[in-house]
């Protein structure tokens, strides 16, 4: 009972629609369902979920501790509160690819990106990864939007990257998510390589430049990811207001930094649940 108009298959169009716009789709991670509200309100175009941000939700690094439970549960919780597509990262499927497709279509998500890393996998910004096969990659249910995402960059270099990306395209992946990549030339050329939509990583302290989401859009990304950016500004601000706290005895000092009780409410529309307590009750 979240007052969520689309359906899950509304919500899928709606993202095949935009990727056809010629317009780059913006994607800020969401690390909870409240966080997914305030994307929508203001005015992104989807949700995603990263794996390293449920696995640093958690407290574990992201090398492939979590479990499918663990994020299509989470997952499963942020999508049903937002008539946005949700784009959720499952890492290199969970042991099972078929079972973890269908748990995240059951689930009411939107896409999802398969990796080609080894099972213990590390975060692609990370070093001293290893590659499963392009067999093994390739083999999919398609039954909704996967992404296949590439690691491969750092291992075996860009144009092996591209060559597998290629092999994937041609298995049927629409979408492909080159990881890491370090500059303008290397998002122009796998531009130039790859006819796909393209997705672009702009994750903060990572191998690749931060551009602007126009300078992707003109190198003729389609979608780009924001995933870790909002639960690192939470925990950011979160560890220095309990520091203050802590040195000081009072919160008084930054009151200013919090969320008011007021926009809070606005947020989760508690008047839209007293309205229908009237009704019942």
């Amino acid at each position: 009972m979240h007052f969520v108009e689309k359906e899950t298959g509304q919500k899928r169009i709606d993202f095949n629609e935009k990727l056809k716009s010629n317009k780059i789709l913006r994607v800020p991670g969401a690390y909870n369902p409240l966080t997914a509200k305030l994307i929508e309100e203001i005015g992104y175009d989807a949700v995603y979920v990263s794996g390293g941000v449920m696995a640093n939700d958690l407290g574990f690094p992201d090398i492939g501790l979590t479990t499918l439970q663990d994020v299509s549960t989470r997952s499963y919780l942020i999508s049903r509160v937002t008539n946005l597509p949700t784009i959720v990262d499952i890492d290199t499927g969970f042991k099972s690819c078929k079972e973890t497709i269908e748990t995240f279509e059951e689930f009411g998500i939107t896409a999802v990106h398969l990796e080609d890393q080894i099972e213990r996998k590390r975060c692609g910004h990370l070093d001293n990864k290893e590659l499963i096969s392009t067999e093994a990659m390739v083999k999919k249910d398609d039954n909704f939007k996967i992404i296949a995402r590439s690691d491969a960059k750092g291992v075996e270099g860009i144009d092996k990257m591209i060559e597998r990306c290629k092999a994937y395209i041609d298995a049927g992946a629409e979408i492909i998510f080159p990881e890491a990549l370090h500059n303008e030339n290397d998002f122009e050329k796998v531009r130039k390589e790859l006819s796909c939509y393209l997705l672009a990583n702009m994750t903060e302290f990572g191998k690749s430049k931060l551009f602007n989401y126009k300078e992707l859009e003109n190198f003729g990304y389609n979608i780009v990811i924001y995933p870790v950016t909002t639960q690192r500004l939470a925990m950011k601000n979160v560890e220095d207001g309990l520091r203050d706290i802590y040195e000081n005895g009072h919160q008084n000092n930054i009151i200013d930094k919090m969320q008011t009780r007021k926009r809070l409410y606005e947020l989760v529309e508690y008047e839209k649940y007293n309205s229908l307590d009237e009704k019942i009750y």
